[in-house]
């Protein structure tokens, strides 16, 4: 396994600023056209026709994500028109690699790193490798690693493609609430959690976790009276939430230093991420082995030691949640 991770992810005097300039391609059911499905307008950006069989999902168990990007398959039931391949969780500067496969390599696409998928394309690709990417198969070409992208069309232009019982994870009738709900989960959770661990300085530090916290006890409240963050069926947004909170006692409130208390002792929260990893798609794609491995070994300017805890116990994850 590569443990060459010299990348370095804390910028002394800084706030950490996350790179939000992703590969702008998409995958389209019209051929040729790009379109908001809520404004209807078009979106000048290259598309890829929709066709089973032609891309590969390649992801890693260890990004949140990535980890995103396997559940929307899984609930769509887009496992049989979209293949999947699984990054190892440790990583060097370069990219992330297939050390979890035979030889090294991605069965299917025959690479040793993802980065050689970007460079098939752009062989001067300037910016970190990252997953989750869709490959086009035939050519070994990155398609797109826009990861809000991704999932957003999985669900609306690979409908043809979706299972009968698939969840409808953008409800029309409540999808300008969840794009409220969501651009405040990513800023101050998904990303929050982020903006604390890789913080340059104190103030950016405190500054993070104030943010982190009062949005954690915002959707306590808000779970407190629903079962699911838009009500009484999953969505996207539980989706993006999930990914956080399923690694939040495991490596954020310790590794990343947002430890005003563990995600086990917020009720609500606690037994509503309970209720999505026992919900058959979500808790499968969970690895804490790999999850752990990826924060406190690639993290080396975090935890220079690179030596991975042994806790917290998985086993709770399975404890009756009593949100039914």
């Amino acid at each position: 396994m590569t443990t060459d991770t010299s990348a370095r992810y804390v910028t002394e005097g800084e706030a950490f600023d996350r790179d939000m300039s992703y590969i702008p391609d998409r995958v389209t059911a019209e051929p040729g056209r790009s379109r908001d499905p809520f404004g209807g307008e078009e979106l000048d950006v290259p598309t890829w026709p929709v066709e089973p069989g032609r891309y590969r999902l390649v992801a890693a168990k260890a990004c949140p994500w990535a980890n995103r990007s396997i559940i929307v398959r899984n609930l769509l039931g887009l496992e049989h028109v979209i293949s999947l391949g699984l990054a190892a969780p440790v990583h060097d500067a370069r990219s992330w690699t297939f050390d979890l496969d035979e030889d090294g390599r991605d069965p299917v696409l025959g690479i040793h790193r993802l980065q050689e998928a970007y460079f098939n394309r752009f062989p001067d690709y300037p910016r970190g490798i990252t997953v989750p990417a869709l490959v086009d198969v035939e050519t070994k070409q990155v398609v797109t690693n826009d990861f809000p992208w991704i999932t957003h069309d999985l669900f609306f232009e690979w409908r043809e493609h979706h299972r009968p019982d698939a969840p409808d994870l953008w409800p029309a009738d409540r999808r300008e609430e969840m794009e409220d709900v969501m651009q405040r989960i990513f800023t101050e959770v998904n990303n929050g959690v982020y903006r604390c661990g890789f913080a340059g300085s104190q103030q950016a530090y405190d500054d993070a976790y104030d943010r982190l916290w009062a949005t954690m006890d915002w959707l306590e409240d808000r779970l407190a009276g629903r079962r699911y963050l838009m009500g009484d069926e999953i969505t996207e947004a539980d989706v993006r939430l999930f990914t956080t909170l399923v690694r939040f006692d495991a490596v954020y409130h310790g590794h990343f230093k947002c430890n005003r208390n563990r995600l086990t002792e917020m009720p609500a929260l606690w037994g509503y991420a309970r209720d999505l990893f026992q919900t058959p798609g979500f808790g499968e794609t969970v690895d804490f082995g790999q999850i752990k491995a990826h924060y406190y070994v690639v993290h080396q300017d975090i935890n220079p030691s690179r030596i991975v805890p042994k806790g917290p116990d998985p086993t709770v994850w399975a404890t009756p949640h009593d949100r039914g």
